[in-house]
């Protein structure tokens, strides 16, 4: 009797085994399509996260360009699209007015059409204007000013006679401070009434000018200042 209450026993649980095994192989496929399912999850957010870091640096230069003032933003776009830098452009405005000196000058857009106004005068002080294609390197407009009294050219006249530092070594003493593009160099005089050079200098890391007032008699720096505007 024993023997048989165990073979019925166990007949009456193989069917329940057969049943598990079949909901286990049910589960196991549920499992199965699941994981599949994932893996597309998977593949599609993979698939979006590369599209994401692909964008990211546009949008991270876009940020950058939204931080950049007015001022900044116009010295990135025009600086790097001068070929032709201030010492070559200088040279080409005082070969074009013969027996004439270095006064000033300044890069100025737009953008697509960038060009050097530079200024020189002659021995008495008189004032001419002589565009350069910053591009190219050819000269454009040359004229004399026209609104310069006895008393300009009086004065103008004196400051070049005391410059014996030339625009050149002074744009160097500047770029010697600080590493840049020269955008500007201008004859102007000091609060004693002596002869200094101004030179802007444009850092391409941040956009930034920094202007050098340099005593145009022995190159002695008089003030530095950095516009971050």
């Amino acid at each position: 009797m024993v023997t048989k209450q165990s073979n019925a026993v166990r007949r009456r649980r193989s069917p329940a085994l057969t049943r598990g095994a079949g909901v286990l192989c049910a589960v196991a496929v549920a499992g199965a399509l699941l994981t599949g399912c994932g893996g597309d999850d998977k593949d599609s957010g993979t698939s979006t996260g590369a599209g994401e870091a692909a964008e990211t640096p546009s949008a991270s230069v876009s940020a950058s360009d939204r931080n950049l003032t007015d001022d900044q933003a116009e010295r990135k776009d025009l600086i790097p699209k001068a070929k032709v830098g201030y010492d070559e452009a200088l040279r080409t405005a005082v070969a074009a007015v013969p027996k004439s000196k270095p006064v000033s000058i300044e890069l100025k857009g737009p953008p697509d059409m960038p060009m050097w106004h530079a200024e020189v005068a002659t021995d008495d002080g008189t004032e001419h204007t002589v565009r350069v294609d910053a591009v190219t390197g050819k000269t454009g407009q040359n004229r004399a000013k026209d609104d310069q009294d006895a008393d300009d050219k009086r004065e103008l006249a004196d400051w070049l006679k005391q410059a014996t530092v030339t625009a050149p070594q002074a744009a160097k003493v500047a770029t010697d401070k600080k590493k840049g593009t020269v955008s500007s160099v201008e004859l102007d005089d000091t609060d004693k009434g002596g002869p200094m050079w101004s030179v802007d200098v444009v850092t391409t890391d941040d956009w930034n000018k920094t202007t050098y007032d340099i005593d145009a008699t022995d190159k002695k720096v008089l003030r530095e200042h950095v516009d971050r505007d």
